[in-house]
């Protein structure tokens, strides 16, 4: 079944044509290839998009709407593994990245703020360590003990008070249409099957969990991962007026202006099986959705749409941004691990900076030679 997010994102005209050879091209028309294809043009190169269904028609228009500062792991976790600078200035970054999207997305974000929930005691001692350093380090967060009462069943919870619920499509969508009016072509239902195809002095791979058979270092390197999601039909009642997310991410839910409620994760119901690239539903998955969404409501809501989507995980949490070693011209923005919102958009426009000649710190964090160095080609 389609997403609900593509039921009204409005369709992307498709920029100019360009005969020929390009300065880029970009593999995916999600926010990673929009966002690049935005800054790219914007500078003045010619760029062409292929994506091999529609714009925002993967991994984009299939999540579970979240708008969230940050990267995979947990505050506390990514300074243990990244360090305490690293850490926050990629939450700094993450938090610049947010702001622009709101100023670009032309009210397809509302900062709603989103509530990091503990499902049982070990979870809470684990969130409570993160509310900690995220404040030692200066970042606003709240911590809160005081739940109402559909979520009595929590141990607690941060507020972090600006994050942002997206209609990831309609955002997506908005993108497209502001880089084609830059200069960007956009070529949609045509899949790219090898790099040798595209007419290009430089190629951005930008398909995050999509991207198998590209190139082989990339398929060791990011693995897929189905996320598998709900959508119900408009609820009488307002219950949760923005993202709520618990047991690390697995299970994840809001419920938007028009009432109806979205719901995802349970994909450590049947961890194994959903390593996969393959798009669709389970019955184990959706009957744990189900099963959680009665708990949700109180009751069993009638559903209107079921659907899977493929994202990027990589072994460090980290997205892969920056040039291939050993590929000449072929440079990579992808493995945001299910956060793929806010980090898609920024690794898009950090990698076209990249490109541009240009330098950041999160480019050095991201460097692809990190999980791709020892590939001999």
């Amino acid at each position: 079944m389609e997403p609900y997010w593509l039921d009204d994102a409005p369709a992307v005209r498709p920029g100019p044509r360009y005969d020929g050879r390009v300065d880029v091209a970009i593999v995916g028309g999600g926010v990673t290839g929009c966002s690049c294809a935005l800054a790219l043009a914007s500078a003045g190169l010619r760029v062409r998009v292929h994506d091999a269904r529609g714009i925002a028609e993967g991994a984009s228009g299939r999540n579970g709407g979240f708008a969230l500062r940050g990267g995979a792991a947990r505050y506390d976790v990514a300074r243990e593994s990244y360090g305490t600078d690293a850490a926050a200035s990629l939450w700094r970054w993450t938090e610049g990245c947010l702001d622009r999207m709101v100023e670009l997305g032309d009210g397809a974000l509302r900062r709603t703020g989103s509530l990091r929930l503990a499902a049982d005691e070990e979870e809470r001692g684990q969130i409570l360590g993160e509310y900690e350093a995220l404040r030692e380090d200066g970042f606003e967060a709240e911590w809160r003990d005081d739940l109402p009462p559909q979520l009595e069943s929590f141990h607690g919870a941060i507020f972090h008070p600006h994050d942002a619920s997206i209609q990831p499509a309609v955002f997506v969508r908005r993108l497209a249409a502001l880089a084609a009016e830059a200069g960007a072509e956009l070529c949609e239902g045509r899949r790219v099957e090898s790099l040798g195809e595209l007419d290009a002095d430089r190629v951005v791979i930008a398909t995050d969990g999509y991207s198998r058979g590209l190139l082989p270092e990339l398929d060791e390197a990011i693995w897929p991962a189905r996320g598998q999601v709900v959508a119900t039909e408009p609820l009488p009642e307002l219950l949760y007026d923005r993202p709520h997310y618990s047991r690390g991410g697995f299970d994840y839910w809001q419920q938007l202006p028009d009432g109806r409620l979205v719901l995802g994760g349970f994909r450590d119901f049947s961890i194994m099986s959903e390593l996969t690239d393959e798009e669709v539903t389970t019955p184990v998955i959706q009957d744990a959705l189900d099963s959680f969404l009665r708990e949700l409501v109180g009751y069993d809501p009638p559903v209107s749409h079921r659907w899977a989507g493929i994202f990027g995980l990589t072994q460090d949490m980290l997205p892969l941004v920056g040039a291939i070693p050993g590929r000449d011209g072929i440079w990579v923005a992808a493995g945001y691990s299910g956060h793929g919102n806010v980090l898609g958009f920024g690794c898009g426009d950090l990698v076209a900076r990249a490109i541009l000649g240009g330098t950041a710190p999160e480019l050095e964090l991201f460097d692809p030679a990190r999980l791709l160095g020892g590939h001999v080609h």
